[in-house]
């Protein structure tokens, strides 16, 4: 998404994208599994909140 970037933390992005693997790419931070859960979500794609912090705006 423009204006995102990978946090540039890559231990904790490492963190996160193994969550992400373990729920079969879904947001690792999400209670709810289905299809607007994928990861980037929904909420990051239409809002551009990212509640896991694995997307960072790019200052």
């Amino acid at each position: 998404m423009k204006g995102y970037r990978l946090n540039p933390d890559k231990e904790y992005v490492n963190k996160i994208i193994e969550g992400i693997y373990r729920k079969d790419g879904h947001c690792p931070c999400r209670v709810k599994v289905d299809e607007t859960t994928m990861c980037p979500c929904d909420e990051f794609i239409e809002k551009g909140i990212c509640k896991c912090n694995l997307f960072v705006k790019d200052n």
